[in-house]
Order: C-alpha cells, then sequence, then structure tokens
C-alpha cells in the first residue's frame, strides 16, 4: 500500500514539488550536504530515456535491498517507464520494499533519508519515493549484563528501535497493543515509541506522556533515556528518589505493559523506561516471577529487608555507640573496643567514598581482571588501614555488608537515592545526636509521602492512596490466574 506521510517539523523543509529530476537532486544535494559527506550516496539510472535517482545513506541500508530496487528498475519495459507522471504510480510499478511512502516535502525527505531510508526521484513526477531498505548495525540480541535472571529467556533489548519493539511484539501478540512513534530533538529527531495496551493504560496518563515527549525542548538525546528523562521530569534538587524503572528485558517491559503500565523506547539505548513507577515498584525483580509463589514472596522480603538496612544499618549503630546506656548487656559486643586513629563518623564518610572509589576503579578495569581487582583491592586496603590504626574492624564490617547489600535491588539509581540518605543520617546524627537522627528519619519519610512520579501520581502508591489489593500484589508473589 502507497501512503503520504506528514512532514516533520525541519527546518530544510519545503515543497517537492519540481518535476525536473536535475533540480531536485541538486536541492537534496544541498540539504543533506552530499558534496561534503562520503556516506551520503547518490546513484543516477536511466531506463528508457527516463532518468532515475537514488540516494541512501552508506551503512544505514542493506546493500542487497538497494541492489535489488535498482535491478528491478532497469528490468522494467519502457512502456513502464515512460508512461506514468504520477509518483504513486511510478512507486507501485518500480518499487517491491516492504514499506513504500511518498514524500512532497523536503524537510522529511532529508530526515527519512538521514533515518537510513532509500529515496527514489523520477524525471517528469512531482515528489519521491521512500522506500524503507534499512538494515542498522547492531549487536546479537543476548542476556543482559544487569537483569539476569535465574530461569527465563536469556533475551535482552538491543540499541536498535525496530528489534526492541519486535520483541515487545513476540511477547503480546494482541492487537490492542499500541506502538506509537514519535520524534525528539530539533537536531537528533531520535526516534521515541510509546508502548501501551490499549483500554489497560490510562488513557489520561497515555495523552499527558505522549504531551510531555511532543513538547521535550532539547537538541538532541545524547544519553539516551536519561536524556529523555531530564526533559520528562522537573526534578527538585533535594528529591534523590528515582521516578523511572528502567529494565533490559523484553519479558518484563511485556508484563507491565499488560499490568497497564506505559514502556517508553528510546532508539540506540537499550534500556527501556516503564511509567509510571512508585517506590514499590523498584523492590519487585523478574527472577520473583519464574520461581513458585512462596520462594518469590520469601526473596522479595529478604530484598526489602535488607535493602532498607543499607539506609539505617550504619547511622543506627553509629547513634548507639553514641548512646551505649541505651545498649541492653546481651548487645553490649556491638561497641567497639577501640576508637581507632580517626573519629568513627570520619571513619564511616571515608569508607563511603572509598567504595564508590573501589566501584569506578572496577568499572574501567579490563573485565577480566575487574571481579578480582576488586576483592583483592578492598581486602588488602581494609587490612592495612586496620593495621596501622586508621580504621577499625567494626566500621569496615558495617560498610562491607551496606555495599554489598546494595545490590539486593536492581535500581542502580535508588541505590545512590539510600546512599546520599544514609549520608545525611550520619552527619545529622553525629551533629545532633538522637534528635538528628529522628530529624533524619522524618526528611526520609517526608521526601517519600510527598514525592510524585512522572504525571503527577503518588509515588508511596499503593500504601497512599491506599490500595489493598494492588499493595498486596506488590509484596505477595502470587500465583498465576487462569
Amino acid at each position: 500500500m502507497i501512503k503520504s506521510r506528514p512532514a516533520v517539523n525541519n527546518p530544510a523543509g519545503g515543497d517537492l514539488t519540481d518535476a525536473d529530476i536535475r533540480k531536485s537532486t541538486a536541492t537534496l544535494d544541498a540539504l543533506c550536504g552530499a558534496d561534503r559527506n562520503s556516506d551520503v550516496i547518490r546513484r543516477g539510472v536511466t531506463v528508457a530515456g527516463r532518468a532515475f535517482a537514488l540516494y541512501f545513506i552508506e551503512g544505514l541500508c542493506k546493500d542487497g535491498a538497494v541492489q535489488h530496487l535498482t535491478d528491478t528498475l532497469y528490468q522494467l519495459d519502457a512502456q513502464t517507464v515512460t508512461e506514468p507522471s504520477d509518483i504513486a504510480q511510478i512507486c507501485r510499478r518500480c518499487v517491491s520494499a516492504a514499506e513504500v511512502f511518498v514524500i512532497s516535502d523536503y524537510g522529511e525527505a532529508v530526515d527519512a533519508l538521514l533515518s537510513g531510508m532509500t529515496l527514489l526521484l523520477c524525471d517528469g513526477a512531482e515528489g519521491c519515493v521512500c522506500a524503507d531498505c534499512r538494515g542498522y548495525p547492531h549487536r546479537s540480541i543476548t542476556e543482559p549484563e544487569n537483569d539476569k535472571v535465574l530461569r527465563g529467556p536469556r533475551v535482552g533489548f538491543t540499541e536498535t528501535l525496530i528489534n526492541n519493539t519486535a520483541l515487545i511484539r513476540r511477547h503480546i501478540r494482541d492487537p490492542r497493543l499500541v506502538v506509537e512513534s514519535h520524534r525528539v530533538g530539533r537536531v537528533s529527531h531520535t526516534g521515541v515509541v510509546i508502548c501501551y495496551m490499549d483500554g489497560a493504560a490510562d488513557p489520561d496518563y497515555v495523552e499527558k506522556l505522549r504531551d510531555l515527549i511532543d513538547s521535550a525542548d532539547t537538541d538532541s538525546l545524547t544519553m539516551g533515556a536519561q536524556s529523555l528523562a531530564e526533559c520528562l521530569i522537573k526534578k527538585k534538587w533535594y528529591d534523590p528518589f528515582p521516578k523511572i524503572r528502567y529494565t533490559e528485558r523484553p519479558d518484563c517491559a511485556a508484563a507491565h505493559i499488560l499490568e497497564g503500565r506505559v514502556a517508553v523506547i528510546v532508539d540506540n539505548c537499550p534500556s527501556v523506561m516503564i511509567l509510571p513507577s512508585a517506590i514499590f515498584d523498584f523492590i519487585q525483580e523478574t527472577d520473583d516471577y519464574y520461581l513458585p509463589p512462596p520462594f518469590g514472596t520469601y526473596i522479595r522480603a529478604v530484598r526489602c529487608t535488607v535493602f532498607f538496612l543499607t539506609l539505617f544499618l550504619s547511622p543506627l549503630w553509629y547513634l548507639l555507640i553514641c548512646y551505649p546506656q541505651w545498649i541492653p548487656d546481651r548487645l553490649a559486643f556491638i561497641i567497639p573496643e577501640e576508637s581507632g586513629g580517626l573519629p568513627v563518623i570520619v571513619q564511616l564518610f571515608i569508607l563511603e567514598f572509598a567504595v564508590d572509589g573501589l566501584k569506578l576503579a572496577a568499572l574501567n578495569t579490563p573485565s577480566m581482571l575487574s571481579g578480582s581487582f576488586s576483592i583483592i583491592g578492598g581486602l588488602i586496603i581494609g587490612d592495612f588501614a586496620v593495621r596501622v590504626g586508621w580504621f577499625i574492624p567494626d566500621t569496615i564490617l558495617y560498610m562491607a555488608f551496606v555495599a554489598v547489600a546494595n545490590f539486593a535491588q536492581p535500581s542502580y539509581e535508588l541505590g545512590y537515592a539510600f546512599k546520599f540518605l544514609r549520608l545525611l543520617l550520619l552527619l545529622l546524627t553525629a551533629l545532633f545526636g538522637a534528635w538528628g537522627f529522628c530529624a533524619g528519619v522524618a526528611a526520609f519519610l517526608l521526601l517519600l509521602a510527598t514525592n510524585k512520579t512522572v504525571g503527577g501520581k503518588s509515588y508511596l502508591y499503593p500504601l497512599i492512596p491506599f490500595d489493598g489489593a494492588a499493595l498486596f500484589r506488590h509484596m505477595i508473589r502470587r500465583r498465576k490466574r487462569k
């Protein structure tokens, strides 16, 4: 089916209505910089005395598809080539690509060309034909490194937008699944896709999210999903909590879509954004659903308990050693026998920074050495720090637990949110004692209670506003309903 497509907002726009192919190609050459860019290819073809011009970007098109299109032109008989003057008729007779549409605007033509499409111009016909011969370079579809499961498919999203939407379609074979395409960025024109289930997702929320994406004021999405998130979220400087959950697994994205969420996919980014996302959404993980319900519920409870301990364990321990009279005799062992060369609060802060330093060092270490480097580096540094008297074993023990337990949940952003709140709790406790600790806890609860997701919903849903059934589903892994 031949169809027309509306022009995008491109400053180089203009009606492509000149039937003289020499003028059309000269204008397109100037707009796309064909004389300056070696990867912009223009190939002239003459069939039965009629001139054609093919435009494509080298590396973004399948060589076989472009060659097939050229061979098709050469195989046409003279009557088929010379009779029609309408570009749509020429398109029907000459082009056999899967997706074909007619463009009558220079701005839209340049945008399609730079997206990897192939343009076909014909002498004596207004407009041009756009054929989808794209073949983007991409890596293989493998299991994501940061979102692994014990069971389940070993498949992850890639940086190619079309592949990602196809992976979701493979999980949800329902005509109610809507895959809605948008463009963001005045310069980059990055492809952004909204996926949701018609009838399951809140239509008002979808419309609000659509408006936010269309009104994103930016030149380009250089950092992919993170750039789009910064355009969507008007975040306050004192609010550390993440508003968006990311996943690299198609099964996880499909499950959220079926629950009524919206998945936002950004071209050149392997992470899919799940909206809206509240605090309770981050305690769930894909592995919970590939295990029997009792095991999934137990793992979820352990994850919540261990992760919240990362926030309160070291500040609470520091508070107790500041007030040893509060500690019962059976817990007297938590009081360190020696204080070390540095105050305990300074030791805790230094260790917080040291853990992040080791993470950065491991990140920039070759993959074959990163694991052993992190473990050996931490052990050697910790052991020598205790021997020379800088630190005491107690502070290293508590910070080691916090560093490891921080990975109990999959969100990198939420882990750092809790880290900043933990540092705030330690600082307030060191300055104001018990009152400072209480103030820090109150600030944590106040931030949660007053926070909003993308779109304005409560960050504590389903606790505020209370929805018992939804809260039960978040906390308890239920058996799949028939």
